[in-house]
């Protein structure tokens, strides 16, 4: 009797032991099915965050374009402004997001991404879950969007106070549906440049070289603005600064695309994770902390290399050369914002600065018109940055993202990532151009320039009840 009972005993004993076990490991998996979703949750909104900051830079841009441009001519800035986002978001629905993300239907493998219409995400839901991606379908692609407008916005500025609205807005639509994709397709859609180890973390080229070889197709085509360049007795050309109308709208649109660089370059991490230094990346390569601090760092940096630069050579310090470094430092430090130290960031940002007054300089001294220096900003600080990430990339970090040990970042396919973009890029910016100009024309007339776009495109002026003065 005594004896059962111990066996019974011991059988409860059991029984609750293991019930209990049972229930540890049921909260336990509960718990990991949690982390997991709230991981995502939290990822996916980061994603979207980043998607409203994006957007926030097009004001920048509007803003920026405006304040260094003619008062003539601001109803047109912000026009052309406000198209270009609609423009983007649509075409990029349309044709653009399957064409940069083919996926395995490449209509030329690696090279020439899907001709297929729309978004869709697939049938199985593939992206849409945690365990695949830490975000959804959709929210990868309003923020994929939102960068392709920026390349047509780039455009703009450089092209500014002298170009139709209606070609403009014509190049803006194949530029984006066409070109930006293709190319973007090479490294991000997993295409040629991506197996060659080329990187470019948000852009510094796929983005803003992209939008500053079409705006020197642009420049180059239009020719300078009239008044710009005048030759003197002596038959030597002399630079007249034609100033921009509002130097606090320049200030405010800088500043505007710094607080939206924050979701252009920590959206890329395309999560919120900040870097987990239990893996040894006791630095924080590739997390969103990491990226918020080189992003501003480059970005101060510019800002003193464009000070002191423009106040050695001209003399004085030039406001719009430091909002400019800002901005050098900014696209200079997008190529490899998660995986370049705090003290490259200094320097990157540095030489930006430095680069980016002589470039608006010596683009003067050839006659290339740029009123924003968006040439000299997007695509030569586009150039340089992704060449530092050759330079001044962190080797161990480069090598962990090595996976098919093909050696990833390498000065070499940096260099060779730059050639083939300016290749594609700036010959399909150029024809088009061509082929809008000896078309529909391209160009506004004299009168029309002088007077102002304002009055000449839209019949509307931005400061009523001002009196604007247009040159003559």
């Amino acid at each position: 009797m005594h004896r059962c009972q111990r066996w019974l005993s011991a059988g409860l004993v059991v029984c609750v032991a293991g019930v209990a076990f049972g229930q540890d490991a049921v909260t336990a998996g509960e718990t990991g099915l949690a982390n997991v979703t709230d991981r995502f949750v939290v990822d996916n909104l980061w994603l979207l965050i980043s998607t409203a900051l994006v957007f926030i830079m097009h004001l920048g841009f509007a803003s920026l374009e405006s304040g260094l441009t003619q008062a003539k001519n601001t109803v047109n800035i912000l026009f052309k402004n406000t198209a270009i986002v609609a423009i983007g978001l649509i075409t990029y629905l349309i044709i653009g997001f399957n064409l940069m993300y083919p996926g395995e239907a490449w209509t030329v493998s690696n090279w020439l991404g899907a001709f297929s219409f729309g978004a869709s995400p697939a049938h199985d839901g593939s992206g849409m879950t945690p365990d695949y991606a830490g975000y959804t379908y959709w929210s990868d692609f309003i923020f994929q969007a939102m960068f392709a407008a920026t390349a047509a916005t780039i455009v703009s500025g450089a092209v500014a106070e002298r170009i139709k609205l209606g070609p403009f807005l014509v190049f803006s639509t194949l530029y984006v549906a066409i070109v930006y994709p293709i190319i973007g397709s090479w490294k991000w859609g997993g295409g040629w440049l991506a197996d060659r180890g080329f990187y470019d973390f948000a852009g510094s080229t796929l983005v803003h070289s992209v939008g500053g070889w079409g705006a020197l197709a642009g420049v180059i085509v239009l020719g300078p603005r009239i008044g710009k360049y005048l030759v003197n007795e002596e038959g030597k050309c002399q630079i007249r600064p034609l100033l921009g109308h509002s130097m606090p709208l320049a200030a405010i649109g800088v500043f505007l695309l710094w607080f939206g660089w924050f979701g252009f370059n920590g959206g890329s991490v395309l999560s919120a994770d900040p870097g987990d230094p239990s893996d040894g990346n006791w630095y924080g390569f590739g997390g969103v902390s990491l990226v918020f601090v080189t992003t501003s760092i480059a970005a101060a940096a510019g800002i003193i290399g464009a000070m002191f630069t423009s106040w050695i050579v001209q003399a004085k310090p030039d406001l719009s050369m430091a909002l400019n470094g800002a901005l050098a430092g900014l696209v200079g430090i997008t190529a490899g914002a998660d995986v370049i130290r705090v003290e490259w960031a200094v320097v990157i940002g540095l030489i930006a600065g430095v680069v980016v007054v002589l470039s608006v300089i010596g683009l003067d001294r050839l006659r290339l018109d740029d009123p924003v220096g968006a040439i000299s900003v997007h695509l030569v600080c586009g150039i340089w940055g992704t060449l530092a990430v050759g330079l001044f990339a962190d080797d161990a970090r480069m090598t962990q993202l090595d996976t098919e040990g093909v050696g990833v970042g390498t000065f070499g396919d940096q260099l060779i990532g730059v050639l083939a973009t300016g290749a594609v890029a700036f010959p399909a910016a150029l024809i088009f151009f061509l082929i809008l100009r000896f078309t529909v024309g391209l160009r506004v007339s004299r009168d029309e320039e002088l007077g102002g776009l304002d009055f000449g495109e839209h019949a509307m002026e931005a400061y009523g009840g001002f009196q604007v003065f247009p040159d003559h």
